[in-house]
């Protein structure tokens, strides 16, 4: 029967998918999975003996170990695929052997450069000048997906070889192989940019309009007593919502359609601001399940991003999960910095989040005694601009240029917090071993941790390097170091 902390653990448990990762007494990690449900899953393994039996033989083993497990909750059965898998490819758990291969997941590759882009499949991001979307779990779906796209949005597969047939014009596909239906087969460079822009965004998630003919065509069929047509029609549908699962969310950087400077334009008009935002920084936070909180900005110039200037942050004020407070010491921290370093304030600054998260960011402004030149939040619902004075909530069409800017900033600030967070998660896993030497209490090991940097340059030190430690002398020195070498 499991142990008390696990029973409690249990409890807690959602019926949601999510990925679960078991621990033995060391924190070491032993096996990480996915889930549909997670409550059900998890609890599977602490089942009575006899129906543990029924386990394979490594199983039962692991479960014997098993002190601790955690879990995330995610929103779909394919983000629970790429989590476990990145988690498996991280840290290696012995009991995990099906995902070690590092495979990667397939994603859609499109290089702006080319005079006609075309949508190719790849495992690797390696062109920095190409726009990639994914990853995508399901292989087979994708591609009944792109197949899809060629023949509602008139755009070329990696297989193409369109012919130049004029100044600006090219033949997309041979007579034997024009298979788009209802738009040319002879394109200039001009209408072929539209075409792919369309395709983007549908390949971003925005599928309602083509399923909802799809099924009109498909019940026309089936109707009509044509069901291997209908049949074909619902294959199609199903590998369109396998695919548009969004499992990540991506840069957005228009793939060379708009220039910078035309979106920075729009994203002007758009706020009504007196003149282009050149400077924008944009803040996230990020936790699981309230521990590990962290935030994250990032910033813009003329619209393109300057990493060496992203910044990131653990939360001091509390301990817990309130994202209010998170963007509260966040944006003070920030702000009050540039107030005592004279550098000059943002254009425009980006909330990840709605009227609470910016309202949280105008408490700690008023307490600065400054106004920010323009101060928004992005909600994720509906992707709704929240502003910071008394106008009225905005929405802007998806294609919009200036719309996809602030995406674009609010996904880089959401995936370089995530990271930090993933980082000191790691860190403390890596960390927590020293837990379980006897010998030294949380004061020393801090103080080791801190003297050497890490705990990977801890396990090369010498008796000599660790006694420079207040209170560690030649015989603890010596323990902690066969310790290490155990561990």
């Amino acid at each position: 029967m499991p142990k008390e902390g696990i029973k409690e653990r249990l409890r807690k448990l959602p019926n949601k998918p999510g990925v679960y990762i078991m621990y033995n007494s060391f924190k070491q990690i032993l096996y990480v999975g996915k889930a549909k449900s997670l409550k059900r899953r998890v609890a599977y393994y602490f089942r009575n003996s006899a129906i543990n039996s029924k386990l394979h033989p490594k199983i039962v083993a692991m479960v014997g170990q098993i002190e601790y497990f955690d879990f995330y909750v995610v929103k779909s059965e394919s983000e629970a695929l790429l989590l476990e898998s990145q988690l498996i490819k991280k840290y290696k758990p012995k009991y995990n052997t099906s995902l070690k291969d590092d495979k990667n997941y397939l994603l859609v590759q499109l290089n702006p450069e080319e005079d006609l882009p075309k949508f190719k499949l790849t495992r690797h991001r390696i062109l920095k000048s190409s726009r990639y979307y994914g990853p995508f779990p399901h292989a087979r779906a994708l591609r009944k997906t792109l197949d899809v796209m060629k023949q509602k949005f008139g755009i070329l597969l990696n297989d193409a070889k369109p012919k130049k047939i004029g100044p600006d014009t090219w033949k997309l596909y041979d007579d034997a192989r024009a298979e788009i239906s209802n738009l040319p087969n002879e394109v200039t460079q001009k209408e072929y940019r539209i075409r792919l822009a369309n395709a983007c965004e549908f390949l971003e998630g925005e599928t309602e309009q083509i399923i909802k003919d799809l099924k009109s065509k498909m019940y026309a069929h089936a109707q009509n007593k044509n069901y291997e047509k209908a049949g074909f029609l619902r294959d199609q549908i199903n590998a369109i919502n396998e695919s548009s699962v969004r499992t990540r969310k991506f840069e957005r950087n228009l793939i060379g359609l708009i220039s910078a400077k035309e979106s920075l334009l729009t994203l002007k008009n758009a706020l009504n601001l007196k003149s282009n935002p050149k400077h924008i920084e944009c803040f996230d936070v990020s936790h699981i399940s309230g521990s590990f909180c962290v935030a994250a900005m990032v910033c813009f110039k003329e619209g393109k991003p300057k990493r060496n200037q992203y910044r990131r942050y653990k939360i001091r004020s509390f301990i817990g999960n309130d994202d209010y407070k998170a963007i509260e010491e966040v944006i003070y921290r920030r702000y009050k910095r540039i107030c005592d370093d004279a550098e000059s304030f943002p254009d425009l600054i980006i909330i990840d989040g709605g009227k609470g998260q910016v309202n949280a960011a105008l408490k700690a402004f008023i307490k600065l005694k400054i106004n920010p030149n323009e101060l928004i939040g992005l909600s994720k619902k509906n992707e709704t601009i929240i502003f910071s004075d008394a106008r009225r909530n905005l929405s802007l069409s998806l294609r919009d240029p200036a719309l996809r800017l602030l995406q674009y900033l609010r996904d880089e600030a959401h995936a370089f917090a995530n990271n930090f967070n993933a980082d000191l998660r790691s860190q403390k896993i890596r960390e927590s071993v020293l837990d379980d030497f006897k010998g030294i209490g949380e004061v020393k090991k801090n103080l080791l941790l801190c003297h050497f940097g890490s705990l990977s340059k801890l396990r090369k030190a010498t008796i000599h390097d660790i006694i420079e430690i207040k209170g560690i002398g030649p015989i603890l020195a010596m323990r902690l170091i066969e310790f290490l070498q155990n561990h």
